[in-house]
């Protein structure tokens, strides 16, 4: 599912050869893919762009508050706030997944350039916990704070708590 949503959502409208972007698979065993996935990156000499987007509750990939910042890819237990959010993709909500494959936030901050987009009111606390929040697990975004080339693109809605 996250494949196509990437493909319709970025990658069509942008001068990407997909071959070369990699994007997590939502199916299969998930406990030998998520140990594999790791590997694979080191494979290919590590992430030369990491884009991610952020959840409400400042979650990144699906870290969901309170991952350790030292996670490594792993089954991710989602929580009520991104099954509610992510409801939108789906025709009912009892379809949204509530485990996910996701890098770690150690898996991401590997990456040597980083590019958050956050739009919308919903995503302002989140915003503001990583702009101007304390570092902590508890906000998973603000381990974002100690990347060395991390870029944050936001709309007017999302940056509004930080004015």
């Amino acid at each position: 599912m996250l494949r196509p949503f990437m493909n319709v959502n970025l990658f069509d409208h942008i001068d990407i050869d997909k071959s070369k972007t990699h994007v997590l698979k939502g199916v299969g065993d998930y406990l030998a893919y998520a140990k594999q996935y790791d590997a694979e990156i080191a494979s290919f000499g590590g992430i030369d762009l990491q884009i991610l987007g952020i959840g409400s509750d400042g979650h990144i990939a699906f870290n969901e508050p309170g991952t350790p910042f030292d996670s490594l890819t792993h089954v991710a237990d989602l929580a009520e706030s991104t099954i509610v959010d992510n409801s939108r993709l789906f025709n009912d909500i009892s379809e949204v997944p509530t485990k996910a494959v996701t890098m770690g936030l150690k898996s991401i901050m590997n990456a040597r350039k980083i590019v958050l987009i956050a739009t919308g009111i919903n995503k302002a606390k989140a915003i503001k916990n990583l702009l101007r929040g304390d570092k902590t697990e508890e906000v998973p975004c603000s381990i974002l704070q100690d990347h060395p080339d991390c870029t944050i693109y936001v709309d007017e809605a999302a940056y509004s708590l930080v004015k």
